[in-house]
């Protein structure tokens, strides 16, 4: 069935609703929500120490095990880091998603295919009784659609409901507003370890954010989200949004589907699936950082392995 007929796509979409949402559905379980306590006002303070989280896998993609830090050549700014305080492995993590929509104007046609996938990373990856993830809609404004549940069909129905407002037409798109306060009220400070990333559906093209990318970038390393973006539309590599999807998913340590085909969904998702199970925390203090707003990039190499990290981080000032 293609994708790109939007009748046969939402039929299939509402036949795998019904199977995925019966109470004889395998992969789900009964709704345990446990909403978040809401996030504390934050202050910015000075960078001395940075917080690292990365994956490591040798070239068959089997997660790399009791790494030391002599096995590390860590770099910021091109140059090599010795100072590392911690490292600990981190393996096979609670998963913590969230699953943001773009509707405004110029990706409407695009949902079914974003509803699809969302049905295929639900219906295989998450596991039951460990798992949570959260559902939100955007234009101009952010809306919550499902709050952190870890029930399939709750995230399913959920999903299905995603569109514009009644009486709202929203040509305009937010997106680093949007990632801003998600990263910042949907993670508050977190006690147990787990494997926090955002699915964003979006074309990239931002046109009313009152923060700048920079800033959303900070604010979900700070909450260690990684942005995985999935595009429909072929975007243009020299366009604005293609350049922004890409620094958003290299900066937070995450990737940028774009126009996937049908068979490459899969792929992708479990791929995003391994980085966020399986990783390393890493904390070291770089020598002579002047907190000026600039971007740092960290380099992280392991001999005979691949590693996946976030490319570097903005070394703001206090307010």
């Amino acid at each position: 069935m293609a994708l790109n007929n939007p009748i046969m796509a939402r039929g299939a979409f509402l036949l795998l609703v019904s199977i995925l949402c019966s109470p004889a559905s395998p992969g789900f379980q009964a709704d345990q929500s446990r909403p978040p306590a809401p996030a504390p006002f934050r202050f910015r303070v000075p960078v001395d120490e940075i917080s690292l989280r990365f994956h490591a896998s040798d070239h068959s993609g089997k997660p790399l095990a009791r790494l030391t830090v002599s096995d590390l050549q860590l770099s910021d700014n091109g140059k090599l880091q010795s100072d590392i305080l911690t490292l600990q492995a981190l393996p096979n993590l609670p998963i913590r998603a969230g699953f943001l929509f773009d509707v405004s104007a110029s990706v409407l046609r695009d949902i079914d295919f974003y509803q699809s996938v969302i049905a295929v990373y639900l219906s295989r990856l998450l596991k039951q009784g460990v798992d949570q993830a959260f559902v939100m809609q955007f234009d101009r404004e952010t809306a919550r659609i499902q709050n952190w549940t870890g029930s399939g069909s709750a995230v399913l129905a959920a999903v299905g409901r995603v569109g514009p407002q009644a009486n709202r037409y929203a040509p305009l798109t937010a997106i680093f507003d949007s990632l801003y306060t998600t990263c910042r009220d949907q993670w508050p400070k977190q006690s147990d370890a787990t494997g926090n990333f955002i699915l964003l559906f979006t074309d990239g093209e931002d046109n009313a954010s009152h923060v700048y990318l920079s800033e959303a970038v900070d604010m979900c390393q700070r909450s260690h989200v990684a942005i995985y973006v999935f595009d429909s539309r072929r975007s243009s590599r020299s366009s604005d949004g293609h350049n922004a999807m890409n620094d958003l998913a290299l900066q937070t340590g995450g990737r940028a589907f774009i126009h996937p085909r049908r068979e490459e969904i899969w792929r992708d998702l479990q791929m995003m699936e391994e980085e966020q199970r399986n990783q390393y925390f890493l904390v070291y203090k770089p020598g002579f950082l002047t907190t000026d707003g600039t971007f740092h990039r960290i380099g992280l190499q392991i001999p005979g392995a691949r590693v996946v990290a976030r490319s570097g981080y903005y070394a703001f000032a206090r307010p």
